[in-house]
């Protein structure tokens, strides 16, 4: 029986402003996108107007097809004007060392680093198991763009007190067959930038690419430098840059999804294509994954760039950045706490001492209280973590938070540790993911509030969730999330 009042297919059409109202209704589910409370997964440059400017230029190009370029070029010049930013404000174009830089709009980080990883591999058709070489840090989409594209890829550990990975295990870790190497300016789970220039001179030593994963620091980076802060060489001024990669989605402040990726010539992006012309219909040729693509988010992203201007980017950086000193002496001034890292782009991360709180218990009560952080899990000896991207719609928030998460660690405190059935603990530490079966999943996604198939409910509190997945190996994690994720997507009728 087809329930009318959530079927997205009713039998009658339903009113719009009854549709509207339906999905507002919605939305009040989520976190809250604007406001500066939530670190991750938003870019909130806190600019009145700018919603409203592109969501007008999405709707003006909603419809246009990025399938062919001859029958809209005026996606074709969008794109081609959002490349040449980002070449300019990446260390290429007339005047610079990589003066024929070229690039492709894609529709996020994941995919640009997908690219990056094929073309790389298309260019050594004589290498029959090909290889990338990323640091641990690097962003999981180079794990899945491996996957994806049967690509090796060899991890290099990170040193434990810098977070970034030694380059002579970088240089050791290249082989024969290994066609890219990666690093990241800057990561995003610690926010620090690779040694680029070293992993660079080593990659270019071998014969093989290098690519900088600037999805997320590349748009703040230079605006950093330009306000004297010590930013190291990462982008296509660095000889043995071969790409480099930077979302618009992110610090540029352009709804989802768009990034660019960029290669210093043409020649090294030619292998990024892909067309086919052995079939009764149209010859296809795409730069990029989708053939489809609406032009709706290539429109947003250029009005976004040419409304706020590279002074209004510099301005936004300011205030971002006096956000994160902000926010880092506030954990400072916190007794049981600790930074990772100094911060050193748009990132803040921080731990628990030995005697601080359960920092799973930290991120519910800081929740709880309306600020919304990113958990990190344990990972090869370095400890739990708590993320904080920072965005310029923080800065406003920043004198509330320093009070709000003092009065959160004391809660933390007072509420102690989650105490998860040892047998469990056991269970999660020794389980391989071929021994999970439906029943245990069900069981666990139970006993963990997990209440899969009514809309995808979730539990209040997160910390057992986050306990039970740190005391798992990363495979069995994986295999858990999956599972867990299965048992929230279920249809509605």
């Amino acid at each position: 029986m087809i329930d009318e009042d959530r079927s997205a297919l009713p039998t009658h059409g339903v009113p719009a402003e009854r549709v509207l109202a339906e999905v507002r209704e919605l939305r009040a589910m989520d976190r809250p996108t604007h406001g500066g409370r939530l670190f991750a997964y938003v870019y909130d440059p806190a600019v009145p107007g700018l919603d409203d400017l592109a969501g007008a230029a999405y709707a003006e190009s909603a419809h246009v097809n990025g399938l062919d370029p001859t029958a809209f070029p005026s996606l074709l010049a969008m794109e081609n004007a959002l490349v040449g930013a980002a070449v300019r404000l990446l260390g290429g174009g007339p005047g610079t060392s990589a003066p024929d830089a070229v690039g492709s709009v894609t529709s996020g980080g994941t995919e640009s680093l997908i690219l990056a990883v094929k073309a790389a591999r298309d260019a050594r058709p004589d290498i029959a198991a090909p290889r990338i070489v990323v640091p641990a840090s690097a962003h999981a989409a180079f794990a899945k763009a491996a996957h994806y594209l049967r690509v090796e890829l060899d991890p290099v550990p990170l040193d434990p007190e810098t977070l970034r990975p030694a380059v002579a295990d970088v240089a050791a870790a290249i082989r024969p067959e290994t066609v890219l190497v990666a690093c990241s300016a800057s990561s995003y789970a610690h926010g620090v930038v690779d040694p680029v220039e070293r992993i660079a001179e080593v990659a270019a030593a071998a014969g093989v690419r290098c690519h900088v994963d600037a999805c997320f620091g590349g748009w703040t980076l230079p605006y950093l430098r330009r306000l004297g802060v010590p930013v190291p060489a990462f982008d296509l001024a660095v000889p043995g840059v071969t790409s480099i990669s930077v979302d618009l989605h992110k610090y540029a402040y352009a709804p989802k999804g768009v990034s660019v990726l960029l290669h210093r010539d043409p020649g090294l992006r030619a292998p990024q294509y892909f067309a086919y012309a052995d079939w009764p219909g149209y010859t296809m040729i795409n730069p990029v994954i989708a053939s489809t693509r609406s032009g709706g988010p290539i429109a947003a992203a250029y009005a976004t760039l040419r409304h706020l201007g590279d002074d209004g980017y510099l301005e936004l950086t300011r205030r971002t950045w006096a956000a994160v000193r902000a926010l880092a002496d506030a954990v400072r001034g916190v007794d049981g706490l600790r930074l990772v890292a100094e911060p050193e782009s748009t990132v803040v991360c921080f731990t628990a001492t030995d005697s601080g709180p359960d920092l799973f218990v930290l991120v519910d009560e800081l929740a709880g209280r309306g600020w919304h952080t990113q958990p990190q899990l344990t990972y090869a000896g370095l400890p739990r973590s708590v993320h904080l991207t920072v965005t310029a719609a923080v800065a406003p928030r920043v004198a509330e938070f320093g009070p709000a998460l003092a009065e959160a660690v004391t809660a933390a405190r007072a509420a102690g540790p989650v105490a998860l059935p040892p047998e469990l603990l056991a269970l999660a530490g020794s389980l391989s993911p071929e021994a999970l079966t439906a029943d245990l999943v069900a069981g666990l996604a139970a006993g963990l509030g997990l209440a899969g198939g009514d809309g995808g409910a979730l539990p209040d509190r997160m910390a057992p969730v986050n306990t039970l997945l740190d005391a798992a190996p990363p495979a069995l994690r994986e295999r858990l999330l999956v599972e867990f994720v299965s048992l929230l997507q279920r249809p509605t009728y």
